[in-house]
């Protein structure tokens, strides 16, 4: 059961900042039925099938020495993304940059859940990229059949000159993506009144760095997590609870 008065105090907090950083992970999209990249039923967890471990799988060297191979991991990832659709939870959080013009989203997850849900453009910043539309490494073609080419044999390839596909996702190895790192940092420095945390352990030093800043500054920190993480101690409030039991209402009351 949920603290109401710590669900009052969020509520407040957020209701009187202005500038709202909303960073989410794998947790907030494993209530829409997808499986978090770690821990109990997760994605990526231990050897794959092929008995290399996921992160060399579904890696950018991999996907340049053996596109079969890695699309047959991205292929398992765009299946689940496409075989589900966003939450209450990313709705609320759509609802709460409608009423809070300068509240932004900092996303891990690559199934465009939050744009689905109407999270503005211009501020979401998937920080691993998307899954669609893919496009040609050879030629630069966009191809935004993504679920056509799920059903079909791997790797997929350009209609244009038959060069591989890849979706815009960061993969393991891989640099983050140039203009979502500048947002990031940009809208960072321009500090934040508060930030949420949901279903993320914050792992990431470029996922974290933006609620040490915020606590630094004197703004506000919040994490809704089912479990505990590294960083649950140090936030103003910690709500033990799964997104979809408390965004609606949390944002009702701002």
């Amino acid at each position: 059961m949920i603290a109401r008065d710590l669900l009052l105090q969020t509520a407040a907090a957020l209701r009187h900042a202005q500038r709202i950083l909303v960073i989410t992970g794998a947790g907030l999209s494993a209530d829409s039925g997808l499986p978090t990249y770690r821990g109990v039923g997760g994605l990526y967890n231990g050897t794959t099938t092929d008995g290399l471990p996921i992160e060399m799988a579904l890696s950018g060297p991999m996907l340049r020495r053996d596109p079969a191979l890695c699309w047959k991991y991205i292929a398992e990832l765009g299946k689940a993304c496409l075989g589900a659709q966003p939450n209450p939870a990313h709705y609320a959080i759509a609802q709460l940059q409608r009423i809070k013009p300068e509240c932004w989203v900092l996303t891990q997850n690559v199934d465009g859940y939050h744009r689905a849900a109407g999270s503005p453009d211009e501020r979401l910043i998937e920080i691993h990229g998307t899954l669609s539309p893919l496009f040609c490494q050879s030629c630069g073609a966009v191809d935004p059949q993504l679920s056509e080419h799920l059903h079909r044999p791997m790797p997929p390839l350009c209609k244009q000159c038959q060069g591989v596909l890849r979706p815009p996702v960061v993969l393991f190895q891989e640099m983050l993506p140039q203009r979502a790192i500048e947002t990031l940092y940009e809208e960072m420095a321009k500090g934040f009144d508060a930030v949420l945390t949901i279903g993320t352990t914050a792992s990431f030093p470029y996922i974290h760095e933006p609620v040490l800043r915020a606590r630094v500054a004197g703004g506000f920190t919040a994490e809704i997590n089912p479990q505990r993480t590294d960083h649950s101690a140090a936030m103003d409030v910690f709500l033990g609870c799964r997104a979809l039991e408390v965004m609606e209402e949390l944002v009702s009351h701002i």
